[in-house]
């Protein structure tokens, strides 16, 4: 499978500002071809960002403004082929099965109890995605970057990263590691950078997607976290910026894979 992808970004910084941004494909072996372009400037002024390696193959591309400045980011890549899958070592199947700052796992335990007792493995990754999926209703704009999983419970709505805490949370409640992957999404209307969650279970990862709004085998992983703390496409490490512009395309060449909910995809 070929995909293409691209970001479009523009901000202003105040001064003495340090962005990091997460926004380039996840390298992998597994690729047959990667073909990528970031152009960054500054007040038109083209700007070199500091590559930065981050976790499960992703990337973190860094600047720092001593001056405020309206700053316009580029990408695109081209990928095709499958990702190799990720070995989960034993630190990653500790880190992913505690409670994070969006995923209070310790909070929802009795509800994860409650509602999937006795489902374990592959079984229970579907019945937890049904769950959160007829539970919560979509809706652009609905919570704030604040909120957990269990605000989000409790409100019964939000965007795709909160469908993803949620689904994440019930999972470690169930002592299942899971954790937030940031990707782009072909199929995904309307066009944004999506979060998914995923799963280590029958011995590899699994991506579930709560929302239901793009096919899996398709979404190209970016990074991967706890959750959404670990991969905003856009932070600030000191000073501060207003995002003015943000346009994202993913595309495959040909047509785009059935969604079966139920079978188990490894994010490629």
């Amino acid at each position: 499978m070929e995909r293409t992808v691209s970001a479009r970004l523009v901000f202003r910084t105040t001064a003495n500002t340090k962005v990091a941004m997460a926004i380039a494909a996840a390298r992998n072996s597994g690729y047959s071809s990667f073909e990528e372009n970031l152009s960054i400037a500054a007040d038109g002024e083209q700007v070199t960002a500091c590559e930065v390696p981050d976790h499960h193959g992703g990337r973190l591309h860094y600047m720092e403004f001593a001056e405020p400045a309206e700053v316009t980011v580029e990408y695109s890549a081209t990928v095709a082929g499958k990702a190799v899958p990720e070995e989960a070592g034993l630190a990653d199947r500790i880190r992913y099965v505690r409670p994070s700052r969006y995923a209070e796992s310790d909070r929802l335990l009795p509800t994860a109890y409650a509602e999937f007792e006795g489902v374990h493995g592959g079984a229970l990754l579907h019945a937890v995605r049904n769950w959160v999926n007829g539970e919560l209703r979509y809706i652009s704009g609905s919570s704030r970057g604040t909120d957990g999983a269990v605000e989000t419970l409790l409100s019964r709505r939000g965007v795709c990263r909160d469908f993803a805490h949620l689904a994440i949370a019930l999972l470690r409640s169930k002592d299942i590691p899971a954790r937030l992957a940031a990707v782009y999404a072909p199929g995904l209307s309307p066009m944004d950078f999506h979060a998914v969650a995923e799963a280590y279970v029958e011995g590899a990862w699994h991506v579930i997607d709560p929302t239901g709004l793009a096919p899996r085998e398709s979404m190209l992983r970016i990074t991967a976290g706890r959750d959404s703390a670990d991969t905003a496409f856009l932070s600030t490490v000191g000073g501060s910026l207003t995002l003015n512009q943000l346009r994202v395309t993913a595309v495959v060449n040909g047509t785009l894979p059935q969604e079966d909910p139920a079978s188990l995809v490894a994010l490629g």
